[in-house]
């Protein structure tokens, strides 16, 4: 793995000066949050990195993780991730977080993906088995013009202690929470002059950091999709982060006045519709994109308007290809709200449902669904999407989070018999991270489901799901 030049120090506490602080000098830092593979707006940011480092040629450009999951063409790559990669290498990232995405990689992927890139992924709250070959670093420390500006990594943990990633990804690696990890690396504050977390734990975790850790300067921050105005301030730290898709970026301003920050403000720029593109990754992404494969139409379909038409559809090809009774998708696995009306193509189908998971197929009570839908609502904060039922959502009038009642039917307006068995589908994420009781935890049926989707848009032919909604919530 190549390093820039401008890495201060990584893993040792010796740092090596190669200037005298100025008097007075301002810190830049460009950074991007939650890209998620948008590989037709990288010539965009290049063209942003190339004008920015003109004026200032120590310009930090940061990614606060999930380079990748969202375009089959980077995803599904021989190398994996290998186009995000390239065009980050080639506009000169200095440094990228963890995402809970990066683990969608599986561990070989993800060794891969460290070794070809020319900057170092920083994740201080990981570690694993050395055999797998991954080794991201905590921090690392930049000379900004004889500014010592230090980074600290972190990813969000979720359900079981891990990212929000397939479990079965994560075998071999260990995480350590948040809080706990920062108590351990607080002691770089003495050594920088400049503190920043480079964050994929969410906004509101974001601010909560600040809150108990004021010694950093800024909070760069990444998972939760939140867009901010510029930066905002939060007891003195500043936090940024943007929406998901490389939309936009944050340009940050640090100014330090004889090693002590003095003033921190930040804007967003706009990625979309940058009146300059790089040519040259320009004519990387039309060469990465050159694959008649992910152009291939599957069938003609009406425009889909919300995610709930998409995960329903979604859940409707599980349930006609496995020959099941009941389906549920979590709503995190849909990964796109809206589609023009017009083909489906296998592109269509591989940037919906990205993640390469296999069927699973159990049979649960009526009773033994009914409480898998809610763990699955409370592992992804929102509620899954189904086939073969629709949902009846009452909520607690005096705490809108809290549901009051929940009540099923079957397509025939029958209740859901909570003492009969069905035969229920769902991807293998959903099955693996939702600790509902029943007492079969199911067996994968050989099947991936974004084939399974592909295989049902082909039988169709033509698909209409406007206004299609199988969850009705009661306030």
């Amino acid at each position: 793995m190549k390093i820039s030049h401008r890495i201060f120090s990584v893993l040792s506490a010796v740092i090596i000066s190669v200037g005298l602080h100025a008097q007075t000098y301002n810190v830049h830092i460009l950074s991007a949050n939650d890209m998620h593979a948008k590989l037709d707006n990288m010539p965009m940011l290049s063209a942003i990195v190339d004008s920015l480092r003109a004026i200032d040629p120590y310009t930090l450009v940061l990614s606060a993780g999930d380079n990748r999951t969202g375009d089959a063409v980077n995803d599904l790559y021989s190398i994996p991730t290998y186009p995000m990669t390239s065009c980050m290498n080639f506009i000169g990232f200095d440094a990228s977080a963890f995402g809970n995405h990066e683990f969608d990689n599986r561990q070989e992927g993800l060794s891969t993906v460290l070794a070809t890139s020319n900057f170092p992924y920083i994740c201080a709250n990981f570690s694993c088995d050395p055999s797998l070959n991954i080794h991201p670093v905590p921090y690392v420390i930049f000379d900004v013009a004889g500014v010592k500006v230090g980074i600290l990594g972190v990813v969000q943990l979720g359900t079981h202690g891990l990212p929000d990633a397939h479990p079965d990804y994560m075998k071999g690696m260990t995480f350590t929470p948040v809080e706990e990890t920062i108590e351990k690396y607080k002691w770089l504050r003495d050594k920088v002059d400049v503190f920043v977390l480079l964050s994929h734990i969410g906004y509101e975790d974001d601010v909560v950091m600040a809150a108990k850790y004021p010694f950093f300067d800024a909070i760069v921050g990444g998972h939760s999709h939140t867009q901010l105005k510029g930066g905002e301030l939060h007891n003195g730290v500043l936090v940024t982060q943007n929406v998901n898709k490389l939309k936009r970026v944050t340009y940050t301003t640090i100014k330090v006045v004889d090693g002590k920050v003095v003033g921190k403000e930040a804007k967003n720029i706009e990625v979309e519709g940058y009146p300059k593109k790089n040519e040259v990754v320009e004519h990387m992404v039309k060469f990465f994109q050159d694959n008649p494969m992910f152009k291939r139409q599957l069938a003609m379909a009406e425009a889909f308007n919300n995610e709930e038409e998409l995960g329903s559809l979604m859940c409707d090809a599980l349930v006609a290809v496995a020959g099941a009774d009941i389906a549920i998708q979590n709503k995190g696995g849909v990964r796109y709200e809206t589609k023009e009306a017009g083909p489906f193509t296998v592109d269509d189908v591989l940037r919906l449902d990205p993640f390469g998971n296999s069927c699973v197929e159990m049979m649960l009570t009526g009773e033994e669904f009914k409480q898998l839908f809610l763990s699955c609502a409370g592992n992804d904060y929102n509620f899954p999407y189904v086939a073969g039922v629709t949902c009846e959502i009452t909520m607690d009038k005096n705490n809108p989070e809290a549901i009051k009642d929940i009540k099923m039917f079957t397509p025939d307006g029958k209740k859901l018999n909570p003492k009969k068995k069905y035969k229920v589908v769902t991807n293998s994420y959903v099955a693996a991270i939702c600790d509902s009781p029943r007492q079969d935890q199911g067996h994968d049926i050989g099947m991936v489901c974004s084939d399974m989707l592909m295989k049902f848009l082909e039988d169709q032919k033509t698909v209409d799901y406007r206004g299609v909604s199988r969850l009705k919530r009661i306030k």
